[in-house]
C-alpha cells in the first residue's frame, strides 16, 4: 500500500510512518522543514519532500493520506487528496484504527505520558512480550526511535488529549497519570477537560482496566463515579503504597513525579503477570528518553535537556534536579511554549522556578497555527521576567535564545548544573553549551 503523510516530521505521526515502513508499505511524506526526524525516515526508505505547497507532492496511485492534526484544511496536498477521493485520516484517526487491531495499552494524562509509555514498552520487551510501541519521544532502548514494531498482540501508545485526540482510540487498558489545566487553546476550562476524559474512559470495553493515580483529585473523582455506573476493573496507585519506598531504591531518573510514573508501570506489570524482578530491573536500567531529563553532559558543567513546558512539569523537574544535585548551583534556561499557554497559566509560571538559583528566559516560542492574535499582543517573556523578579529571584532576559551560550559562558562555573527546558527548539543550543 502507498501511504502519504502530511507533516511527517511530527513526533507522533513520524512514529506511525515508521510503523508502516517496517510493515513493508511504500511511504512518502512532506513537512515544512527538514529535521533529524525527516532525515531518519529517509534513511529508512521514505520519500520525504520539504514544503506542503504542491498537490503534486502526492505520488500517483496513493492509497491513503494521513495528516498531522496541525495541518490546516486548506493544505494543497490534503485538498488534492480529498478531491481525488483518496481516503484521508488524521494521525489520531489512523492510530485509532490500529488500536482496534491490537490489545492496546494507552497512557494518558497531562504529564508523564512519554516516560510512562516508554517504561511500559521496555518492560513488555524485557518480559518477552514483543510489543509494538508508539511514543512521543525517542527512546534509546528502541534504537533511539519513537517507534518499536513487535510481533505480538500488544500495542502501547501515548494517548494525547490535545484536540481530544484520544477519543479516536479504543484501548483495553488506560493508564491515567494526572489531570489539570492544559491545552487551553482547545479546551474552554478544566471542566471541559474532565468531561472529555470521562468520554474517553467510556471507550474501554466492559471489564476493561484503568490504572489510575489515586492521589490526583480530578482522576479520583472521575474514576470513582465511573465505577459506580460502568463494569470496569480499577487498579489504583498512590505515593504512600509500600512499593513506592522500594522503587526509590531502584529508580535512576529523579523526582517524585517519576516515582508516580514507575508506580503506574508496576500496576501494568502485575496486571500482565510480569514478575516484580523484571519490573525492578527495568526501572533500575532506565536512564531517561530524549528531552526527558536527558543528561547531555556531566562535566565540567552538567547540562540537562528537558521537554517540560507546563508549570507543574517545570516545578517537578527542577525539584528532581535539586534532589539529585543537592547544593550545586542550578541554572534554568527556559523558552516558554505558546503565548496562549503563557497567558492562561501566567501566575503558575511565575511560581514554578522557585527552586532554581538563577533563571534565563528567552522569548516565547510561537506555535504556528495555534496563536490567537489578541493574546499574542498581550504577553511576552518580559512580563514573566518582571513578575518573577518581584518574588526576589534572579532572572535574565535573553530575547534570542541563540545568544544564550555567549551570555552564560562567563557566568557559569565548573560544577554548575544547566537545565534547558521547553517544548520548542531550545534544545538546539545544548551543543553550543557543550562546546
Amino acid at each position: 500500500m502507498k501511504i502519504h503523510f502530511i507533516g511527517i516530521g511530527g513526533i507522533g505521526i513520524s512514529a506511525l510512518a515508521q510503523y508502516y515502513l517496517k510493515k513493508g508499505h511504500k511511504i512518502s511524506g512532506s513537512d515544512l522543514a527538514s529535521s533529524e526526524t525527516t532525515k531518519s525516515l529517509e534513511n529508512l526508505g521514505a520519500n520525504v519532500l520539504i514544503g506542503h505547497h504542491k498537490s503534486s507532492n502526492l505520488p500517483k496511485d496513493t492509497d491513503e493520506v494521513i495528516f498531522s492534526p496541525a495541518v490546516k484544511e486548506n493544505n494543497p496536498e490534503l485538498k488534492y487528496g480529498k478531491k481525488k477521493g483518496i481516503p484521508t485520516l488524521s494521525y489520531p484517526q489512523a492510530l485509532g484504527e490500529l488500536t482496534k487491531k491490537y490489545y492496546t495499552i494507552a497512557v494518558s494524562g497531562t504529564h508523564g505520558k512519554s516516560t510512562t509509555t516508554a517504561l511500559i514498552g521496555i518492560l513488555l520487551t524485557n518480559a518477552g512480550l514483543d510489543p509494538t510501541v508508539i511514543v512521543g519521544t525517542k527512546v534509546k532502548e528502541f534504537n533511539n526511535s519513537n517507534c518499536r514494531v513487535g510481533k505480538s498482540k500488544y500495542l502501547v501508545i501515548e494517548a494525547d488529549e490535545w484536540q481530544a485526540s484520544f477519543l479516536n482510540y479504543w484501548p483495553k487498558i488506560i493508564v491515567l497519570t494526572n489531570i489539570e489545566k492544559e491545552h487551553l487553546d482547545y479546551y474552554k476550562d478544566l471542566n471541559h477537560i474532565i468531561r472529555t476524559f470521562k468520554e474517553y474512559l467510556l471507550h474501554l470495553p466492559q471489564n476493561g482496566i484503568i490504572i489510575a493515580n489515586k492521589d490526583d483529585k480530578n482522576i479520583y473523582r472521575i474514576v470513582k463515579n465511573l465505577k459506580n455506573n460502568y463494569p470496569i476493573h480499577i487498579n489504583w496507585y498512590f505515593l504512600k503504597q509500600a512499593e513506592a519506598e522500594i522503587i526509590k531504591k531502584y529508580i535512576i531518573i529523579p523526582g517524585q513525579h517519576n516515582i508516580y510514573n514507575a508506580l503506574a508501570v508496576l500496576q501494568i506489570s502485575r496486571e500482565l503477570k510480569i514478575s516484580d524482578k523484571i519490573f525492578y530491573k527495568t526501572i533500575s536500567d532506565y536512564t531517561g528518553a530524549w528531552r526527558r531529563f536527558e543528561i547531555v553532559q556531566k562535566q565540567p558543567l552538567t547540562i540537562i535537556s528537558d521537554y517540560g513546558h507546563h508549570p507543574t512539569e517545570i516545578r517537578a523537574t527542577i525539584s528532581g534536579a535539586r534532589e539529585k544535585y543537592g547544593k550545586r548551583k542550578i541554572w534554568v534556561i527556559f523558552q516558554p511554549h505558546q503565548r496562549q499557554r503563557t497567558y492562561f497559566l501566567f501566575n503558575q509560571f511565575v511560581k514554578a522556578f522557585d527552586e532554581a538559583d538563577e533563571l534565563i528566559l528567552s522569548e516565547i516560542y510561537d506555535v504556528a497555527g495555534r496563536e490567537k492574535l489578541d493574546i499574542s499582543r498581550k504577553i511576552s517573556s518580559i512580563d514573566l521576567v518582571r513578575s518573577i523578579q518581584n518574588r526576589g529571584k534572579t532572572v535574565h532576559f535573553v530575547k534570542n535564545f541563540n545568544n544564550i551560550p555567549r551570555f552564560i559562558k562567563s557566568r557559569v562555573k565548573p560544577g554548575d548544573v544547566v537545565l534547558l527546558m521547553g517544548a520548542g527548539d531550545i534544545y538546539k543550543i545544548s551543543g553550543k553549551l557543550v562546546q
